[in-house]
């Protein structure tokens, strides 16, 4: 499958590992979910029954776009989902998204199917921004909807300056949350660093993460939870896991399991001990985190999909996410 002066081939995790790492680098568009750890554990605990098309462009040989899509029957979608994947997208070298796309069309005109679901995608993303215009052009029929919505915060370099930014009542608040929990006794954060201590950490983030609605206890199907196991220790390998705790007194009351990649600090999901509910240890315990960041030299702060309150307490503006379904031109 050609399209001068670009490549394509269809090729698979081993091929690509290292070559997909070095093009992240070198994307605009980097984040967690699009690494070749997180697909691949995606892809090896969820894609069984699917057909995997890792799409790869090469411009003289060099690697300068990846289309992870998989296939099942005639549905083309890209690989994760929209319950452990807070967003997707193509990864493309920079000033090169339009040739990669282009790319990219040339290998869904000679593929089988009838319909492609994009899912989910920030507006900036290559998909969105490129992709979509192109296909749309071409006569393909693209319906979009807004799916979600994914708060996040660009970082100063100091937290006074974070303070600042706050709106007069959140920043009131905020404070006294904080010395209200000082009063109540000894208050200890502690981050899980140890990948022989990870099993039991992660069981008390399960616990915590059960305990504070039940939504997220039915959300933790078993499967879930073993991909969440598997992909912690993967990450923590890696030096991205952050999975740090709020103890009052000895005891672990919230805890977040961050991700810390690039220049930014992902929230991926976060549970509290609701007896301490009034001590709003969930959200004081995302306020250190959300420092730690700005202390770190972070960029941004991504609380990831959902519009729940703390994220807007905290500063949180939102970035819209969207599903595009795209269906053939007929003849």
């Amino acid at each position: 499958m050609v399209f001068m002066p670009y490549s394509t081939n269809i090729e698979d995790f081993d091929s690509l590992a290292l070559p997909w790492e070095q093009l992240l680098k070198q994307s605009s568009r980097n984040h967690i979910f699009l690494t070749p750890t997180w697909q691949r554990l995606w892809w090896e605990r969820f894609g069984e029954g699917k057909e995997l098309l890792l799409v790869s462009v090469r411009s003289q040989r060099e690697l300068v776009g990846i289309a992870p899509l998989m296939r099942n029957d005639s549905r083309l979608s890209l690989v994760g989902d929209s319950d452990v994947c807070d967003y997707l997208d193509l990864v493309t070298m920079k000033g090169h998204e339009e040739g990669v796309c282009l790319a990219l069309h040339s290998v869904l005109e000679e593929l089988e199917w009838c319909r492609l679901d994009l899912i989910p995608l920030r507006p900036d993303s290559v998909i969105a921004s490129h992709l979509i215009p192109l296909l749309t052009d071409k006569g393909y029929t693209v319906d979009a909807t807004q799916i979600d919505t994914s708060p996040e915060i660009p970082l100063p370099e100091q937290w006074e300056e974070f303070l600042a930014g706050l709106s007069k009542k959140d920043r009131h608040e905020l404070r006294r949350k904080l010395r209200r929990l000082e009063r109540a006794g000894e208050v200890q954060h502690r981050c899980s660093k140890d990948l022989g201590t990870l099993p039991q950490d992660l069981e008390d983030f399960f616990r915590l993460f059960k305990e504070s609605g039940a939504g997220k206890a039915e959300f933790l199907t078993p499967e879930r939870k073993a991909f969440f196991q598997e992909m912690a220790r993967f990450m923590m390998q890696r030096d991205y896991l952050r999975l740090s705790f709020l103890e009052l007194n000895g005891e672990r009351v919230s805890a977040n399991l961050c991700f810390e990649y690039d220049d930014s600090v992902y929230l991926y999901n976060s549970g509290y001990d609701p007896r301490y509910s009034r001590l709003a240890v969930g959200l004081l315990l995302k306020a250190h985190c959300l420092r730690k960041a700005i202390e770190a030299g972070k960029k941004r702060f991504d609380f990831l999909r959902g519009a729940e309150p703390y994220k807007y307490d905290l500063g949180g503006k939102d970035v819209p996410i969207y599903r595009f379904e795209v269906k053939r031109q007929t003849a």
